[in-house]
């Protein structure tokens, strides 16, 4: 296999300004120098003309790269701020949602060593950077990588794992896979009416299962699938009125329905006539399928809320439970910010030590039964580790299991239990996260995660009013004024799953970790993992939050692995501390 290109978003804006450090190819024409593209009625306007999308090809790949002015970095976090960024490899400019999107598309080593370089600072550890270097690119190809692509790692080819089978993009037909890909790109770009308002109401898990959109099965496109639930929407233009085409769309269904799934037809009509009952249809096929494939007892007395829904007065307690993930982008693979992996080009120049360790690790992934590893991390897990299925889709990894922070306790307290975890987070125990050393944390934090002093263990203070106004804010729900925060349910590493908020107007409970950290801070809360203190004297109420950890605890925590670095584990041993199980391959 040979190394991979990666589709990169870095920015998002009515107007573009890019400089061309050395010439670059559009349309045959060679260019160079100062640009400026803009949004203009549905397509890119550049030197006067109109143009679907742009694409700047570099002459030669190792000279000069390209600059984009005004770069916004860290998006809704504390430290949001606005920077110039160059880039090596070539630059895609399309339109998305009356707006521009600058796309880097660089190869996979490069992007790493961007990666690296803006997620951990240059003085890290060489076996630290190793370890990154591995994860980053376990957790970026197991995206982009069908199974198909994947025949070189030893353990278990061939084999199916039924706990993955059904949310990867290991769907595809390999020998008809680069066609479909570029017919994929095209049909996410140039969607239908029809296409556009069922994407808009079923994105995002609004409907409370993860849709794909345009997404390859087989030797087809389909239009959306739920592959939690093997649910399928197609939506139907006029064309396939034809008696011609109704027969290949019988064989089409009959196919899909032999691979385990269920396909929904709606017409176009349909779609823009009765959008209410096309979403309602939706909607239910996913309870009965859900109903009938887990054998689940519904209680008629909660209701999943989306933002496609109005909250009506007096219909007791709702549940909001909401994830993110990178498949929100659809016409690039991830973008540069944090949703995906801090990138940020040729910014920060990269030091001889972090290319040394992409060089030292190229081609090598994380893999488990034979496939890659979706290799997440975050800044700190506290001291235990998060499992995936509390902050994602209800899917469990082997590798990605609750464990101590640590080789000499091993001892998982039972943290799902409220009262072990109001204990475990209002103490310190040891683990190897558990740090106040500087040296150490500069090899992780940069210079704008370093405003940031209390990680490990933290407290935020809001009053009554403060908190109420915020939540309305960050969630649009108005609960009125806020009178408690109740814990529903908690993850592995004590990590809130679901969280009851009891307003003087609606009382609701949200999820899942993502969505709490949003709706109670201005950016982010540092972690789901806290307790509430309630606070109630003459002049008004406070909710004192004390909590645990940094980010999702899932994976690899940063802090704990430059630890383990400075104290000497190799970088294998940092990875299969943290990624239980795994096997660490050679996949080109």
């Amino acid at each position: 296999m040979k190394e991979p290109k990666v589709d990169v978003g870095i920015l998002f804006e009515p107007e573009i300004i890019f400089v061309l450090h050395a010439p670059f190819l559009m349309n045959g024409e060679e260019v160079t120098g100062e640009h400026k593209v803009s949004y203009s009625n549905g397509n890119v306007l550049w030197r006067g003309e109109t143009y679907k999308e742009l694409y700047f090809e570099p002459v030669d790949d190792t000279a000069g790269g390209f600059e984009i002015l005004d770069v916004t970095i860290g998006i809704n976090f504390h430290w949001e701020r606005k920077e110039d960024q160059r880039f090596k490899g070539s630059l895609k400019i399309i339109v998305e949602d009356k707006k521009l999107t600058g796309i880097n598309i660089i190869g996979v080593e490069d992007y790493l060593t961007s990666v690296i370089s803006s997620e951990m600072s240059a003085t890290a550890s060489l076996e630290l950077l190793k370890a990154h270097a591995v994860i980053s690119r376990s957790w970026l190809l197991a995206g982009l990588t069908p199974k198909s692509l994947t025949p070189a790692l030893s353990k278990g080819e061939g084999d199916e794992d039924s706990s993955t089978d059904n949310q990867h993009y290991h769907t595809a037909n390999c020998a008809s896979y680069g066609v479909l890909k570029e017919n994929q790109k095209e049909l996410r770009r140039e969607p239908t009416e029809a296409e556009t308002i069922v994407w808009n109401l079923i994105r995002n898990n609004q409907l409370g299962y993860k849709f794909r959109r345009q997404h390859i099965i087989d030797d087809y496109i389909v239009d959306f699938v739920c592959l939690s639930l093997k649910i399928i929407v197609e939506i139907d233009g006029k064309y396939h009125d034809d008696s011609l085409q109704v027969e290949k769309d019988n064989e089409r269904t009959h196919k899909l329905n032999q691979l385990g799934f269920k396909v929904l037809r709606f017409t176009n009509d349909e779609v823009i006539a009765n959008t209410d009952s096309v979403i309602q249809s939706i909607s239910t096929s996913l309870s009965q399928k859900e109903f009938k494939d887990a054998n689940l007892n519904i209680d008629n007395d909660t209701q999943t809320i989306s933002n496609s829904l109005s909250f009506g007065e007096g219909r007791g307690e709702a549940e909001f439970i909401r994830w993110y993930e990178r498949d929100a982008h659809t016409n690039f693979d991830v973008c540069a910010d944090d949703h995906c992996q801090r990138y940020q080009g040729i910014t920060r120049a990269s030091t001889e030590i972090v290319q040394q360790a992409v060089k030292a690790t190229s081609g090598q992934v994380l893999s488990h039964s034979g496939k890659i590893c979706d290799a997440r991390f975050s800044k700190c897990c506290g001291g235990v580790f998060e499992e995936f299925q509390n902050c994602w889709e209800e899917i469990r990894y082997p590798y990605l299991a609750k464990q101590r922070d640590s080789k000499s306790i091993t001892d998982i307290p039972d943290l799902t239990d409220e009262a072990t975890a109001d204990k475990w987070i209002r103490t310190s125990p040891e683990a190897f996260c558990n740090t106040t050393d500087k040296k150490t944390l500069s090899q992780v934090l940069n210079n704008y995660d370093q405003e940031t002093t209390h990680f490990y263990r933290w407290k935020v203070e809001y009053g009554q009013k403060e908190l109420s106004e915020l939540a309305l804010s960050r969630s649009d729900i108005d609960f009125g004024d806020i009178i408690d925060l109740i814990p529903v349910q908690r993850g592995t590493s004590g990590r809130l799953v679901k969280l009851k908020i009891v307003g003087s107007k609606r009382t609701m409970v949200i999820g899942k970790e993502l969505e709490i950290r949003r709706t109670l801070s201005t950016s982010h809360l540092y972690s789901s993992a806290f307790v509430v203190d309630k606070i109630t004297n003459e002049e008004e109420i406070k909710f004192i939050l004390t909590g645990a950890g940094w980010g999702h605890g899932v994976g690899l925590c940063q802090i704990g692995a430059a630890v383990m670095g400075e104290e000497g584990y190799k970088y294998d041993e940092i990875l299969l501390h943290y990624y239980i199980g795994a096997d660490i391959e050679k996949l080109y």
